[in-house]
């Protein structure tokens, strides 16, 4: 007797296979701790009350209104506010009128009741990463990564395919024995590689849907992967780019409690693609006077003196003795991504905390913004273009509401004006 190699139905594979797809997404869409890291990470703080760009959730369900409350909100505010709402217009006022994101259309009510199961849920331990030397994060809510269903969809099958493997031995094995005990020839024991290349030679067509089905998935994933590369992130534990600068410089002490513009120090934003990191000389224009802080006392600031060849007590300078400043870049994009500061902040009046998060209340700068591909293509999607005063963008507006006429009313965002193309940032 010969062993068998058993069939499986094409249909009913292909079925199995669309249902663990399906299920996969399903779990996929409840992962509320994902889905906040995607859509809410970068302005709330998820389980404490600290306040970055919008306000920190810790309590926000004693807060908030009863009901359906929360949830309406986060899928339109915007409504709410309009319409009226007391509780809504008071955070509205309190936050400055800052915008909150418009949601509706991009999650669904599953999508925000996993959001909030999340944010209801104690705050999940945080175990600190092995050689991270550059303190915590001003978000310490941090979640750890889950396990993607879908490979532990796959890992289950694997086990299972070795577990039927080692029973298929054991069973030739005890089919062998019976053989010699009645005088009849034994079955060859073939190993695992000749039964997968019988298995595969007696259901060829299943294994060409198999073949295009990890194609499909491979090809899915890499395609997801270009869309989340981050910039010093790691999006799954919301933790930021936090380096340990030469100097300890407190941007809360001087951007936040002193108020001095982000233009005075970073002078180019406003004119170039970059930002620019000050130079020493920018230091010196306040702390030739200024000899002592309130936090480090003089310790830091005779790092500048050291950096700019200069004498505290004499007053003057040294050109030989000078020891330029190494910064750190924070924000640090890839060569191969265009960014410019100035077509943001002058022409799409961005505020700064928009990508740097509410730098005026760090201590250390961080990156708090994922910068994935991602996560900018979703702001240029909603993110409507400042037109007030600019002709140009008047008259496109103006050609667009004459294109799409009794349509729909048309959303003047960045992506109607070319804010996709793939040339606009990459070289």
């Amino acid at each position: 007797m010969k062993n068998q190699i058993p069939r499986i139905p094409l249909k009913a594979l292909i079925a199995v296979v669309l249902s663990v797809f399906i299920i996969s997404g399903k779990l996929q869409a409840q992962d509320g701790a994902k889905l906040f890291k995607q859509n809410c990470a970068v302005c709330h703080a998820s389980h404490t009350d600290q306040k970055l760009t919008g306000p920190g959730l810790k309590g926000v369900f004693d807060r908030a209104p009863k009901g359906d409350w929360l949830k309406n909100w986060i899928l339109n505010n915007e409504k709410m506010i309009k319409a009226g709402d007391a509780y809504g217009n008071q955070i509205y006022a309190a936050n400055g009128k800052a915008a909150m994101t418009v949601f509706e259309g991009q999650l669904n009510e599953k999508d925000v009741d996993a959001i909030l199961a999340f944010i209801k849920a104690p705050a999940p331990v945080v175990v600190a990463a092995a050689g991270n030397t550059t303190g915590n994060n001003a978000n310490s809510t941090e979640v750890s990564a889950g396990i993607e269903p879908l490979y532990v969809i796959l890992g289950v099958v694997v086990v299972l395919a070795i577990l039927l493997g080692a029973l298929r031995s054991v069973r030739t094995s005890l089919q062998n024995s019976v053989n010699r005990s009645e005088g009849r020839d034994e079955n060859p024991e073939l190993t695992f590689w000749e039964e997968a290349r019988g298995w595969m030679s007696g259901n060829r067509r299943l294994v060409g849907v198999i073949c295009i089905i990890l194609a499909f998935v491979g090809m899915k994933s890499c395609w997801d992967a270009c869309f989340n590369i981050g910039v010093y992130y790691d999006y799954r534990t919301q933790k930021g780019y936090k380096p340990e600068q030469p100097i300890k410089f407190s941007h809360k002490l001087h951007a936040g409690d002193n108020e001095i513009a982000c233009q005075y120090c970073h002078s180019t934003v406003e004119k170039s693609r970059h930002a620019g990191i000050p130079s020493v000389n920018i230091c010196m224009n306040c702390h030739k006077g200024i000899q002592t802080g309130p936090q480090y006392k003089e310790v830091e600031i005779a790092k500048i003196y050291v950096a700019a060849g200069f004498d505290p007590k004499a007053g003057t300078y040294d050109d030989s003795k000078q020891n330029p400043l190494k910064w750190i870049k924070v924000h640090n994009l890839p060569d191969h991504v265009y960014f410019n500061h100035s077509q943001h902040v002058v022409v799409g009046k961005i505020d700064c905390a928009t990508c740097h998060g509410n730098i005026k209340e760090m201590t250390v700068a961080e990156q708090k913004a994922p910068l994935t591909m991602k996560w900018c293509i979703e702001c240029h999607r909603k993110t409507e273009v400042a037109m007030a005063g600019n002709a140009y963008y008047d008259r496109l507006h103006k050609a667009l509401k004459e294109k799409y006429a009794g349509q729909y009313d048309v959303k003047f965002t960045v992506d109607k004006i070319g804010g996709l193309e793939c040339t606009k940032c990459h070289y």
